[in-house]
């Protein structure tokens, strides 16, 4: 599990698994969005076992299950949501942390003040280049 923060109080992750979740609470994260889709790779738990062993460690779970490249407006603006009002620190993750990515860097550019050119350099830090959803993030922050 590689774990990348793009901003204070908010990282993506690649697939995590239950024995993650322990690495994740001693880190200090307090929730996690999956945005990983049931079944889809054979070695992906499903959900139940994940949400329990997060229960357990105390950890905040919500799943905003996305397929890659598929996910629209109500994905987003759930995804805000969650940002907007789970306990931070927050972790997000699906198989790459791709999707993850996105959502947040969608989800932020509808922001009263982003810097697009900020959530591009996170993205690339982290590993993810989202040049290509230049022009659709700065539509979204010209939409305020």
């Amino acid at each position: 599990m590689q774990i990348h923060e793009l901003e204070p109080g908010f990282a993506i992750a690649d697939a995590v698994t239950p024995s993650d979740l322990d690495e994740v609470a001693r880190r200090g994260f307090r929730s996690v969005i999956c945005n990983r889709r049931p079944g889809e790779t054979e070695d992906y738990p499903d959900d139940p076992t994940l949400r329990a062993r997060a229960a357990e460690l105390g950890l905040q779970w919500r799943c905003i299950p996305v397929a890659p490249g598929e996910y629209g407006d109500a994905d987003i603006d759930a995804f805000g949501r969650e940002l907007d009002e789970l306990p931070a620190p927050i972790l997000a993750f699906c198989k790459t942390g791709k999707r993850a990515v996105h959502l947040w860097a969608h989800a932020r550019s509808q922001g009263a003040s982003c810097d697009i050119p900020a959530l591009l350099a996170a993205a690339r830090a982290a590993g993810h280049d989202l040049e290509e959803r230049r022009p659709q993030l700065e539509a979204a922050a010209g939409q305020r």
